[in-house]
């Protein structure tokens, strides 16, 4: 990410201006595109949400109507001394047999009569073993064979109910699926079932209860209270289990919302259901979201329509932005022209006024700069003459008065060795001192220079301050500025220990990536109400010491020097003491 922002801020004016429209342009775009679709598919939503309520209760109509065609059929069929003698009574002479079979023949023809609007079959058969059939297509099964099937089975468990499931029997199921309503013929006055009442229609017919309610898109699944799709105008979801269909149908159930937003079938849809409660079967409306949108907006037309919105706009903002940036771009290559340092190169003025505005405007910055040049050069000349006369006359008379004391006095008491030690390192520092303000010397010699400054103080005041000396071995040959960081040992030892008697001054140099850093950490009174200035004063004590250099210089020194990024900082804590780092760059001649 940072790489392409780099990338950016280097491009021109009109590469700007010109990918920000497009940007812009496209966004809004996509935008109001996203929005369109957004309030119409919430709409959609909503209003289909409506219809196809009342589409599903169309539909649960006609299921009602079926239910209470066969409810009819079962009744007759349970009440009919006829049948339930035709299935329960025992073997007799063939004349009995045949009026038995045709009584119950009349009666199962004029109670098909019933269901003359429904392509049904309606079976019936008999705990002594015979059985009759309006259609023999619809169970091909023997008595005994359908006595084991789980429908049979179920009805005689619950002889109340007409129980609504599929008959799923391999030798119809190689050809056609069926929809059977089951139910246990009971002899209420025996309390026995003496046979079972079987009402038959193929998955087809089942189908057009609501098949004209359908469409590419638009699907109904007739689902029991075990997820099992019995019926669909979808012909590859019958027989397969979708739990989760079932969850969304038994929550709109439970819960009544008018629909659900779901994925089915690996789509995203919008799912309507009602409960049958005589059939225990949910009536399970399932609409693809993006064949319906599809239908109500044509996504390849809007698409089109905003590519080309797209596109003219952005031609058209290319002639403009391209007409406005023209001058600026001219003026920027005469402007990149004028080499380095050649401060003559004064470009002609010509284009749209903002451009000649922005020529006038650098040609007279050219004059201002070179008088502005020849003033530094003149100021820099004299201010170095009077840095270096300053700093070779830094030397403080009464420093070198107690130094020299302090040598006769070493010499007095016979310490020859010690007396030419300070005087040793007295040379050190006078040299230092006297050289070159603007030379710089490597840390090692730097270090060498403030352990004479420190020798020279134990000498003239005792070591009641030690001084302790940390330099890493790759920051030795590096380059610092000469009297860098004596002055802030200078104020530790004159400032840093006034209510302390004894302490000790830390110097540490090293390197932190392409910086050097020289701290200087003491342990002494701290400084209160601290302030980036001059070395503080001491009411007791406010003499001018050794270089007098004062923290200010040594920052100002620093950044006229390397820039802004380098100079001194300090923190201290009162009664704990100071740190005072110098950040300086790595050079290394």
């Amino acid at each position: 990410m940072k790489k392409w922002m780099n990338q950016l801020s280097r491009l021109g004016l009109f590469p700007k201006l010109f990918l920000v429209m497009v940007v812009s342009i496209v966004l809004v775009s996509v935008l109001i595109l996203w929005t369109t679709i957004h309030m119409s598919t919430n709409l959609f939503t909503e209003t289909f949400s409506i219809t196809n309520s009342k589409v599903l209760n169309q539909i649960k109509t006609n299921f009602e109507s079926f239910n209470e065609a066969i409810a009819a059929v079962s009744n007759n069929v349970t009440q009919s001394g006829s049948i339930r003698g035709f299935l329960s009574e025992g073997d007799a002479d063939s004349l009995t047999m045949a009026k038995s079979f045709y009584n119950m023949r009349e009666t199962m023809d004029r109670i098909q009569s019933i269901t003359e609007s429904y392509e049904v079959g309606i079976t019936i058969i008999g705990i002594n073993g015979r059985s009759y059939s309006t259609n023999r297509a619809h169970l091909e099964l023997s008595v005994d064979e359908l006595k084991q099937e789980p429908i049979t089975m179920e009805a005689a468990e619950t002889p109340s109910r007409l129980i609504f499931d599929v008959y799923q029997n391999e030798a119809t199921l190689g050809s056609q699926q069926m929809i059977s309503a089951t139910k246990a013929l009971t002899d209420r006055t025996r309390g026995r079932i003496y046979g079972t009442l079987y009402v038959t229609m193929r998955e087809d017919i089942f189908r057009q209860f609501y098949s004209s309610f359908t469409s590419r898109g638009n699907d109904v699944v007739i689902m029991n209270e075990k997820g099992e799709i019995v019926s669909s105008n979808r012909e590859d979801w019958i027989g397969t289990t979708q739990l989760d269909l079932l969850s969304y149908a038994r929550d709109m159930n439970n819960n009544s919302p008018r629909s659900i937003n779901a994925r089915v079938m690996d789509q995203d849809s919008v799912v309507l259901s009602e409960y049958l409660p005589f059939y225990r079967f949910y009536i399970v409306n399932v609409v693809d979201k993006d064949l319906a949108m599809g239908q109500l907006i044509d996504m390849k037309t809007v698409a089109l329509i905003c590519a080309a919105i797209v596109v003219g706009a952005l031609i058209l903002v290319f002639l403009i932005t391209s007409q406005i940036t023209k001058s600026l771009r001219r003026l920027v290559k005469q402007m990149s022209n004028i080499t380095k340092s050649d401060l003559d190169n004064y470009i002609p003025v010509s284009g749209s006024y903002e451009s000649r505005q922005l020529g006038h405007a650098y040609n007279y910055m050219l004059d201002e700069l070179h008088d502005y040049v020849d003033q530094l050069v003149q100021t820099q000349h004299e201010q170095r003459n009077a840095e270096l006369a300053a700093l070779q006359s830094q030397i403080n008379p009464h420093f070198l008065y107690n130094t020299l004391a302090s040598v006769k006095v070493l010499v007095q008491q016979g310490n020859k060795d010690r007396a030419a030690e300070t005087i040793n390192a007295l040379i050190g520092l006078l040299q230092n001192t006297i050289s070159d303000v603007s030379q710089t010397v490597t840390v090692e010699q730097e270090v060498e220079n403030l352990k004479n400054y420190v020798f020279i103080n134990h000498v003239r005041y005792g070591g009641r301050i030690k001084a302790a000396f940390y330099v890493a071995p790759d920051c030795t040959h590096y380059h610092v500025p000469k009297l860098v960081i004596q002055p802030f040992i200078e104020n530790a030892f004159f400032h840093g220990f006034i209510k302390k008697e004894t302490g000790t001054i830390h110097v540490m140099v090293s390197r932190a990536g392409e910086s050097l850093i020289c701290e200087i950490m003491d342990n002494g009174d701290g400084i209160e109400g601290l302030v980036m200035g001059e070395t503080l004063p001491n009411p007791k004590n406010n003499r001018q010491l050794f270089s007098g250099i004062g923290i200010r210089n040594v920052h100002d020194r620093i950044e006229l020097l390397y820039g802004s990024p380098y100079g001194v900082t300090i923190m201290s804590t009162v009664r704990e003491g100071t740190r005072v780092t110098v950040t300086l760059p790595l050079i290394t001649s």
